[in-house]
């Protein structure tokens, strides 16, 4: 059984044991942020945040059965152990790189300006008809929720999907440090966090930051229907997918099933096979060769990874469709950068019925930011949107776009109340709407009110 103990932590991070020398050997399994998710014998890492201070629930850990505690600074009255460290931050990052390096299992990291969340779960679900896989939760794919999720690693794994985001240089050479991966996806080179990052060149060099910290024999999986991942040279085994002929994997025969699942057949050297994957977005076909590939890979057969897939669901906020009764809608308000977009309005535009659109601003997207929210403006009058609902500063240049090009009707409001208090006015039962904009944008908050009509 591979253990980490208070004295164990200690040692890796550097640190200072607090407590009663009886508990340095007690078993310390998963790590946790927040006090409401301690489980019995979890380490609890006290981050000292912009409004809240984790040292302050530390005693609520330890009542809830946390075996120790990482902090910063002294904590008053402590209930049980735990080990003092200059940055909580930069221990919890020693601990995920020494946790990972005691299992030698295939891990898989996932990276790309698009799609990395759904592709992480396509992945995991093929892989979990044959095998036992952790997975990142969510998407805590950070310098925080990546080491989160390599502690919760356990003897009953059998393989690690860990996503990998980023938004400047350095940060994935600082995942990469402790993920080290054995297979390495990138699923898009795209216009996202281009204000740190420059242009696509310095997001290709941002993202392949991680091949420096694997071994010659790994496999880099890239899309190949992105000319720049194409013409990539990952200086080991590449395997390419997407919807491309060209690609060694590739998805054909691509239909929607209504809103309820895409269906399509996964073409390579060997034949093909076909897959169902029971949620909405026609994207997600251009994503599923690249979870053949892992499968593959790993040992599974085709009827393996087509009825993993199976299982396979969204995460919160990326195109969660609901049938309110009146309207179908579509809650894909996590986040948006021009390709999501794009993907978006096409698989909305793939359903019968009035198509509407209601869009706010892609943030990060540097001195390319209003040409690239012009291009959806054209991009929304080709694929056929009936109406376009617009708001936010940026969000104005798709309005404007769209408005030039199309005699359609399209709507403009500076602030999402005003929006809010049209949509009784814009919207009639049986529309398809989509939701989307940059996660700062919290277009959530226009949900319920579209659920309501």
């Amino acid at each position: 059984m591979r253990r980490l103990t208070p004295q164990k932590i200690e040692e890796i991070t550097g640190g200072e044991y607090i407590g009663d020398e009886s508990a340095c050997g007690v078993h310390v399994e998963g790590a946790v942020r927040d006090n409401r998710d301690v489980k019995p014998g979890n380490l609890f890492v006290c981050i000292q945040g912009e409004r809240v201070d984790g040292h302050s629930f530390a005693n609520s850990a330890f009542k809830s059965g946390a075996a120790c505690c990482l902090a910063e600074h002294i904590i008053p009255d402590a209930k049980g152990p735990y080990v003092l460290v200059e940055s909580t931050r930069e221990a919890l990052k020693m601990l995920g790189a020494y946790y990972r390096s005691l299992f030698n299992i295939p891990v898989i990291g996932i990276t790309g300006s698009v799609g990395k969340t759904s592709a992480k779960e396509l992945i995991a679900a093929a892989l979990g008809a044959k095998i036992r896989v952790l997975k990142t939760p969510m998407n805590l794919n950070n310098e925080l929720g990546v080491p989160l999720t390599l502690l919760s690693l356990n003897e009953q794994h059998d393989a690690a999907v860990i996503e990998m985001g980023i938004s400047c240089f350095g940060e994935m050479s600082r995942l990469a440090q402790m993920v080290r991966p054995n297979i390495f996806i990138i699923t898009k080179i795209g216009y996202s966090h281009t204000d740190e990052l420059g242009d696509l060149n310095g997001v290709l060099r941002a993202k392949s930051e991680a091949l420096s910290y694997m071994d010659p024999d790994s496999v880099a999986i890239l899309n190949g229907d992105d000319d720049l991942l194409w013409e990539y040279d990952p200086k080991m085994r590449k395997i390419t997918f997407g919807l491309s002929e060209r690609n060694d994997f590739c998805a054909e025969n691509i239909r929607m099933e209504g809103t309820d699942a895409v269906i399509c057949d996964i073409v390579s050297g060997t034949g093909f096979f076909p897959v169902r994957i029971p949620a909405y977005g026609s994207h997600l076909a251009s994503l599923a060769p690249a979870a053949a590939i892992v499968g593959r890979l790993l040992g599974l057969n085709d009827g393996e990874i087509s009825r993993g897939l199976l299982s396979y669901t969204p995460v919160g906020g990326r195109a969660n469709v609901t049938d309110t009764g009146s309207i179908t809608l579509i809650d894909d308000c996590y986040n948006a950068n021009p390709h999501s977009v794009k993907a978006a309005l096409t698989s909305l535009c793939a359903q019968p019925g009035r198509r509407v659109a209601i869009l706010g601003d892609m943030l990060g997207l540097g001195e390319q930011a209003d040409g690239l929210h012009h291009e959806i403006g054209d991009f929304a009058v080709l694929n056929g949107i009936d109406i376009l609902i617009c708001c936010g500063d940026k969000a104005m240049l798709i309005y404007d776009n769209y408005r030039h090009a199309n005699s359609g009707a399209a709507y403009y409001y500076p602030a999402k109340a005003d929006l809010i208090a049209a949509l009784p006015g814009l919207i009639k039962k049986g529309d398809k709407v989509l939701v989307k904009a940059s996660h700062s944008m919290r277009f959530e908050e226009i949900l319920p009110y579209l659920k309501e009509l």
